[in-house]
């Protein structure tokens, strides 16, 4: 599996989208109120910034976190914060600010700020709002997330199952009377930005897709309300896979997440992939010091997170399973058991010192790095699927990955 940090960082700037020489009624119609307003108009951007590297074995870590942020937080205080962008910064003044386009310009500017470290920026994910985001890879690939919600009832069973079956599986959620959830939906378009436009898919046309999605979702009962779910299994599964087929022929859709609660999401691929994530918490203190350091390293390369006294965090984990989807359930994997793993193996860490009082980190360091590591190790052993993805995150704005 391949280790991946990722760092947050905010901004506040202004832009205006515009083709220059298109008329005001046709930016409008392409970009609806982004067009707006010959001096722009506002968001506050949140950008992610990952990088992949080797693990060093005196610190435990990748790259300090401490340099990422010094570094990058520069270029965003020069060039993008509290600017207008099309004013402002450039190539903006010449380049549509679309989120692709700023996404690719922030990773551009970012990578020689990192020449020469083992740790390079691969990724960056802007976030411009709450129902728009774009990731731009170091490879050229280019995303575009949308997002919308709906609320909806069903019965969460499969027609091919007895109702043994289905209750020994689902659990109260298999009742007759069913019950309900507020999803979110995110879909990720995949292809390369219209040069004029700067834009994988025309915005407008992107929100009549998903409005009509929504309209066929929102405030029904999915058992009852839509003919398909008469005969096939009510999963968040299978209901991921249907949303993708009424998706796929009207955008470039490359992959669909369906978030059915805080703790559990579904993804479904082009490729016919099918994961399910679930997540849970745990709150540990420690120390970052690493006994292959001396004091004054150790205080130099781990600053105040070095403290004698330790400090702590609200740490929150997420991991990812794959597999073939069971035409006869609609499942991956047992939601239940899957969850009750998780929160197994957290246990013996949650309220603990993890130097201290865990046999994890006795011999090395309890950065980020090695407890990602260190979980997934506890895990492995305990699954059936394949262990697709590992998350942690430390704070908000700190989160280390394991992917296969």
């Amino acid at each position: 599996m391949r280790l991946s940090i990722s760092k947050r960082f905010d901004f506040s700037s202004s832009h205006r989208l515009v083709v220059p020489g298109w008329s005001e009624k046709k930016n409008r119609d392409f970009f609806g109120k982004e067009s707006m307003g010959s001096f722009g108009h506002g968001h506050n951007f949140s950008a992610y910034f990952g990088f992949n590297g080797p693990v060093d074995v005196k610190t435990g870590m990748m790259i300090n976190v401490t340099i990422i942020k010094e570094r990058i937080k520069k270029v965003l205080d020069r060039r993008f914060d509290h600017k207008f962008l099309n004013a402002d910064t450039p190539p903006f003044d010449v380049l549509n600010p679309t989120a692709e386009n700023l996404a690719r310009q922030l990773l551009e500017e970012v990578k020689p700020l990192f020449a020469g470290e083992t740790a390079e920026p691969v990724v960056c994910h802007l976030e411009e709002s709450p129902g728009r985001a774009a990731t731009v890879y170091a490879d050229g690939t280019v995303e575009r997330h949308l997002h919308i919600d709906f609320s909806a009832a069903r019965r969460t069973f499969s027609p091919h199952l007895t109702e043994a079956e289905n209750k020994a599986l689902f659990g109260i959620a298999s009742s007759p009377s069913g019950h309900g959830h507020h999803y979110r939906l995110r879909v990720t378009l995949s292809g390369e930005p219209d040069p004029l436009h700067g834009t994988i898919f025309p915005e407008r046309e992107g929100e009549r897709v998903l409005r009509d999605l929504h309209a066929s979702l929102d405030h029904k009962n999915l058992t009852s309300d839509l003919p398909p779910f008469k005969t096939m299994p009510n999963t968040t599964e299978v209901l991921a896979r249907y949303i993708y087929g009424q998706l796929a022929g009207k955008m470039p859709v490359s992959r669909v997440r369906l978030d059915e609660n805080d703790h559990f999401f579904v993804e479904y691929t082009g490729d016919r992939r099918t994961c399910m994530s679930v997540s849970s918490d745990f709150f540990a203190a420690h120390r970052l010091h690493s006994r292959l350091l001396s004091d004054s390293e150790n205080l130099a390369v781990y600053n105040i997170c070095n403290n004698p006294g330790g400090h702590g965090h609200h740490y929150r984990v997420e991991y990812t399973v794959t597999g073939p989807l069971d035409e006869r359930s609609g499942t991956v994997y047992d939601l239940g058991k899957l969850s009750g793993i998780l929160e197994d193996v957290l246990e013996p860490w949650n309220y603990k010192h993890l130097d201290m009082e865990t046999e994890a980190f006795r011999d090395r360091p309890s950065t980020g790095e090695n407890i990602v590591q260190a979980l997934r190790d506890k895990l492995e052993h305990r699954l059936e699927p394949e262990l697709h993805r590992l998350r942690l995150w430390e704070t908000a704005n700190n989160r280390f990955t394991l992917r296969r």
